[in-house]
């Protein structure tokens, strides 16, 4: 396949970095992760929400003091062209990553040291099950003050990658990492969105999450198209052994139903309404089945 790296289309064994960059040995950069779906037609593919994602890019890079490299606008016709390049025809993932390439010694965050990579692959479901089982990770997340979230920073993942090998060790899907106060914060790379009383809720941006752009579609939706009362707001542990049904959600995991929270099993352990409407229309939304959303999708192929 091909990859952008820096100026270039190169074939993905040309897409390379030196092992003294700061990058790799400090995890000084971030990160986006953007979907493309295949649509009805077989065809034409549509990028959701790049334009959201591109944004949320360059302020991540301005807040580590790195720099996108190119326009926000270049950014999203790199990400087209890529597609285009490797002929893409189905479900994609994408990810673009700003990171530090300097191979000098100490971690030091310099506007001039950025580089930009563009890297795409096929991905149909990140996870596949019905409705997953997850555990409250005895691992914190990371506090914004510590490492911004709100910047998808590539370094703070050793956190998730810690709280979730935690949780496939001891037989879970998944983790869910509270704050450092104890509230729920989010999964391991998902958002949480728990039904109390029929009402949607979910933890606001400032729970140390990432500002997530599928968390913020999703509450647009619900709220706009399916006429659900969402609330933000500060979710203890124990709502999560009593909600009416849970789900995760991002760019990876879409809609993802919870059966079980420290095998404490919600509902009968399936897909609950709710989570059903919510999950059926992301998808067709995805798939540009609904008109008045298709300004959320950005088409590959003329």
């Amino acid at each position: 396949m091909v990859t952008y790296l820096d100026g270039r289309f190169v074939e993905d064994e040309g897409a390379t970095i030196s092992v003294r960059a700061r990058g790799l040995n400090y995890g000084i950069g971030c990160f986006g992760g953007i979907r493309g779906y295949l649509a009805d037609d077989g065809k034409q593919v549509y990028v959701f929400r790049l334009e959201q994602h591109v944004a949320r890019l360059d302020a991540s890079a301005r807040m580590l003091r790195l720099s996108l490299t190119v326009a926000p606008a270049r950014l999203k016709e790199i990400v087209v062209e890529l597609l285009r390049r490797n002929d893409v025809h189905h479900d994609v993932y994408v990810r673009p990553m700003v990171f530090s390439g300097s191979t000098e010694l100490s971690p030091v965050l310099k506007l001039e040291d950025a580089s930009l990579t563009v890297y795409c692959l096929p991905l149909k479901r990140y996870i596949d099950k019905e409705a997953i089982n997850v555990c409250v990770s005895s691992w914190r997340r990371v506090a914004d003050n510590a490492i911004p979230a709100r910047a998808k920073p590539t370094a703070a993942y050793l956190n998730s990658a810690l709280a979730r090998r935690e949780a496939t060790d001891n037989g879970y899907d998944e983790a869910i990492l509270l704050t450092e106060s104890g509230s729920v914060s989010e999964g391991s790379a998902e958002h949480i969105f728990i039904v109390r009383d029929g009402e949607l809720v979910s933890p606001p941006s400032t729970e140390d999450n990432l500002d997530g752009i599928t968390r913020r579609s999703i509450i647009a939706m619900a709220t706009e198209d399916l006429g659900l009362k969402v609330k933000e707001r500060v979710i203890g542990r124990t709502e999560l052994y009593v909600a009416e049904e849970i789900f995760l959600c991002g760019t990876g995991a879409e809609v993802t139903p919870v059966a079980s929270v420290d095998r404490r099993i919600l509902g009968n352990g399936k897909p609950g309404p709710i989570t059903q409407r919510v999950k059926q229309h992301f998808d067709n939304v995805v798939h540009g089945r609904v008109d008045h959303r298709k300004g959320w999708l950005t088409p590959v192929w003329e």
